[in-house]
């Protein structure tokens, strides 16, 4: 049984909330490990705890490419293993006090009292005045200077590579879902809502008999909107819905008896009926996703980008390829340049392929500064800069820096500068992903 086997690799709930166990999730190219808030809490609580500012940095790398497994959370822990670039394989802990059950009846009531709190959890979002006002009960809900503690077979008593790319992974799962950190403090989700039921139900009975401390004008008894609303997760779940159809359904033929009007393309007809039905199965997938709704609405696309993306999702035959050529304002022999970054990075990788801009002065200096760190002394390649270019002496391989702060690798093939892999934080994996990925299908 290997190592992964043993501590579990799908994603499984305990009947009773005490131990979740989350698949490994895929690496995060082209974005940072915690988007929320209190992701980002967790991670200043890690570097703030670490001494070795170096360890966490090989302990992101370790995570951004996909070294740890499946990732275990209960009460005051959680569990990986976590695997060097060799292959070698590390359990790894994080330890996190859990509240005292005097702590929990005091933010229990504080929950009961405000119930927008729960009523936010359930969304998967904790707002701000949830943990200011568990402060103000006396409970700290989120982690601080020193609370992960870190354990390690690697040998390590600090924190070490294998127990921050543990940290950095949860910061992933926080992000998705705040009852994690909940968990982590002591109570899973299930029996946080059963206690949370029965003090609502006794707190509404008080007040409907008159023994409660709210303030009523005589004028009937009831229950105030927000108890009510915070209530909705007792009732009956809703019908499950309908399964996702495994594939887009196939748009109707063209190919009738009668000719089509002047100036219809009947085979470019199907090929545009036939893309609406994959974007439509997508959109549906993406809708039905966890966490879809905290998404941002995506960019309307341009004509010229939109038919880069056609020709990238729909792989057309070379009649089309050179009509959505002349519609993206490309020259046939470059969309598949184009078609290229399109699937790496969407808009912005289009924007970095076209564009050459010229950093401002922060912008040079915050590039320059990542630049220096990013590798180990001695292994950094010698780079020549050109704008907002970075190409590495003596190779056919390029960093481009984007107005987000991100590098995207490029390498030069029959003559042009053409994408090589997915945008990334750190300069250094990029230029590993264009040493060692191609250009893609064009």
């Amino acid at each position: 049984m290997s190592e992964d086997d043993e501590y579990g690799t799908d994603a499984v709930d305990s009947g009773g909330g005490a131990e979740r166990t989350f698949a490994p999730l895929p690496p995060p190219p082209g974005r940072g490990f915690a988007t929320s808030w209190w992701g980002r809490a967790w991670l200043q609580a890690l570097e703030d705890t670490a001494l070795d500012g170096q360890q966490l940095k090989k302990g992101r790398r370790l995570a951004r490419e996909g070294g740890v497994g499946a990732v275990s959370v209960r009460p005051g822990r959680i569990t990986a293993v976590v695997r060097d670039r060799d292959g070698t394989g590390h359990r790894s802990d994080v330890l996190l006090q859990e509240l005292g059950d005097e702590a929990w009846d005091r933010f229990l009531d504080m929950a009961v009292e405000r119930a927008g709190h729960i009523a936010a959890l359930l969304d998967r979002e904790m707002e701000p005045h949830l943990v200011e006002d568990a402060a103000g009960a006396g409970v700290d809900l989120l982690p601080g200077i020193g609370d992960l503690e870190p354990e390690c077979t690697c040998g390590t008593w600090d924190h070490c590579p294998h127990s921050g790319a543990l940290c950095y992974q949860v910061a992933r799962l926080l992000d998705e879902d705040p009852f994690v950190l909940l968990l982590l403090r002591g109570r899973g989700e299930r029996r946080l809502l059963d206690e949370l039921q029965v003090r609502s139900a006794a707190r509404a009975v008080r007040g409907a008999q008159g023994d409660g401390p709210e303030e009523t004008d005589g004028e009937g008894y009831g229950v105030p909107a927000d108890e009510a609303f915070a209530a909705g997760s007792i009732l009956p779940p809703l019908p499950v819905p309908p399964p996702v159809p495994e594939e887009p359904g196939l748009p109707p033929s063209l190919d009738t008896e009668a000719g089509p009007p002047s100036g219809i393309d009947p085979a470019a007809l199907e090929v545009l009926a036939a893309d609406s039905a994959v974007r439509a199965h997508r959109m549906l997938l993406e809708a039905l996703a966890p966490g879809h709704g905290r998404h941002p609405v995506p960019a309307e696309l341009t004509p010229e980008q939109d038919a880069v993306r056609m020709a990238a999702d729909a792989r057309p035959e070379p009649w089309i390829a050179k009509r959505l050529a002349e519609g993206s304002g490309r020259p046939r022999a470059e969309l598949g340049a184009a078609v290229s970054a399109w699937r790496y990075g969407g808009v912005a990788a289009l924007a970095v392929l076209d564009e050459e801009w010229d950093p401002d002065a922060d912008s040079l200096a915050r590039a320059r500064a990542r630049l220096a760190v990013a590798w180990e002394e001695g292994e950094r390649p010698q780079l020549r800069a050109a704008r907002a270019r970075w190409t590495v002496a003596g190779a056919d391989v390029q960093l481009r820096y984007d107005r987000d702060g991100r590098w995207w690798p490029y390498r030069k093939e029959r003559g042009r500068w053409v994408p090589a892999g997915p945008a990334d934080d750190d300069p250094a994996s990029a230029l590993a992903g264009a040493s060692a990925g191609g250009a893609g299908e064009g």
